[in-house]
């Protein structure tokens, strides 16, 4: 048996149905435990995202909410939205994209516990401020061999291999739209990546606070217009995506005999992947946002998960089903192409291209900046500067090579980092529960709270 085969039977075992009921568990629970704060509390989620940052600047004690939110979407915004939505249906029908959802609605409350529990416990390590799944591992649930193997795990799985895999999808993408060579782009983005990762959270807040905006601009604009000129399709379409997630055969093509099962299954897995709820990445972000209650940091990420699911993975099945391509054998990032190709022709080829281009150099930006945090908790500031190269030297290299193992490897340390997580959070559930009601029978009342926070 091969190396490659190895790893995807470890990965079947990984992202099996235990741990993808582990996951949607974790979501389920937090939601009654939270007395379903992400649909009660909707209206103050937004209110709180979009709430005035006058006077707080990104430095070396952190970064404003917004700030943090977008770093934070940086990552779950990604080469997901594009090609794993498009795996989902390719391989389950238009039914997973209702699955998709419902792991959507319960991963906000996974998320908002994974924010307030890193605003909770987060470090000075050096001269700057910094927290996730790692800190609150060892300082709060009291492991540190837990903690050291998240740091690692997710060290390799975004650091090294998860931004690997960003590359790669960047120069395909360049190279099928622009015939640009692979090694020009990975040698671009490495500059490009280096010169904001070597300023620092700084410079990271301020380029995903302005990257990222613009980009999904950029990107639902364009759904957008499919979906315009597309319009008598959407009813029936969203019609499909419910009534095949209960009845598979209503979907043609492609996805003919799969059963419900599976429809859930890809539609689950999909879904957590894409908004990364339990995974423990987004935290770091969250961990360092200034805000002076942390519960308000757990709000500002659900709307990250709502954002991502709700309207990003929303318009990239819409496009793919309204377009009929999801009736063809396409699946992944091609069945995404083959959507934009219908409703721009060629065209279509380019924008797929400009957005990867931007929703995978984010990633890589934030993806660094996570496995920043744990490189600092594994080896203080000792080793930065050799990470920082090792990182730039992976992204260039990632663009020239066939990336299946890597692919591979990716995903199989992204579920080691999970079961550590996990553990974590389902530790702390009285101590998530605790803070939400600090915050809406003190704070929110001007009493006295336990966990107000203070950057003066």
């Amino acid at each position: 048996m091969d190396l490659i085969s190895i790893i995807e039977s470890i990965n079947e075992i990984l992202w099996g149905p235990i741990m993808l009921m582990l996951l949607l568990g974790t979501g389920v629970l937090f939601t009654v435990k939270l007395r379903f704060i992400q649909l009660r509390r909707l209206k103050d989620t937004v209110k709180e995202t979009f709430r005035k940052n006058e006077g707080i600047e990104a430095d070396e004690q952190g970064m404003s909410s917004f700030q943090a939110l977008a770093t934070a979407i940086a990552a779950q915004v990604g080469t997901g939205n594009l090609a794993g939505v498009a795996t989902a249906i390719g391989a389950g029908g238009p039914g997973a994209v209702f699955w998709m959802w419902i792991s959507g609605v319960f991963g906000m409350g996974t998320i908002f516990a994974e924010a307030v529990i890193s605003q909770v416990h987060t470090e000075k390590v050096g001269s700057q401020v910094t927290g996730g799944p790692a800190y609150y591992i060892k300082n709060g649930l009291g492991s540190k061999a837990l903690a050291a193997f998240f740091a690692v795990a997710i060290v390799l799985a975004l650091g090294f291999m998860g931004n690997m895999v960003q590359s790669n999808s960047i120069s395909e993408a360049m190279y099928t739209a622009f015939e640009i060579p692979p090694i020009a782009t990975g040698l671009v983005i490495a500059i490009l990546v280096g010169l904001i990762v070597i300023g620092g959270m700084k410079r990271i807040a301020h380029f995903t606070s302005r990257v990222v905006p613009v980009m999904a601009v950029f990107y639902l604009l364009g759904a957008l217009v499919i979906m315009i000129t597309h319009y008598q399709e959407i009813i029936p379409s969203i019609q499909l995506i419910f009534h095949s997630a209960f009845n598979p055969t209503a979907a043609t093509g492609g996805v003919v005999g799969v059963t419900v099962r599976e429809v859930f299954r890809y539609g689950i897995a999909r879904g957590l992947f894409s908004n990364e709820a339990g995974m423990g990445s987004t935290p770091h972000a969250h961990a360092v946002a200034k805000v002076k209650h942390p519960a308000q940091q757990g709000l500002v990420g659900i709307f990250g998960v709502l954002f991502d699911t709700g309207i990003v993975c929303t318009m990239t099945a819409l496009v793919i089903i309204v377009t009929g391509s999801y009736t063809t054998d396409l699946i992944g990032i091609e069945l995404t192409q083959h959507g934009f190709y219908e409703g721009f022709g060629t065209f279509g080829g380019a924008f797929i291209a400009v957005s990867m281009f931007f929703f995978a150099l984010s990633t890589i930006i934030s993806w660094y900046f996570f496995a920043e945090a744990n490189i600092r908790y594994l080896f203080s500031t000792r080793y930065l500067k050799i990470f920082q190269a090792l990182v730039l030297v992976f992204v260039v290299v990632g663009t020239t090579l066939e990336v299946d193992v890597v692919w591979e490897l990716a995903d199989m340390f992204n579920g080691l980092m999970i079961i550590p997580n996990l553990i974590a959070l389902l530790g702390m559930v009285s101590l998530v529960v605790k803070i939400l009601n600090d915050y809406e029978n003190n704070y929110e009342k001007n009493q006295p709270s336990e966990y107000e926070k203070s950057y003066e």
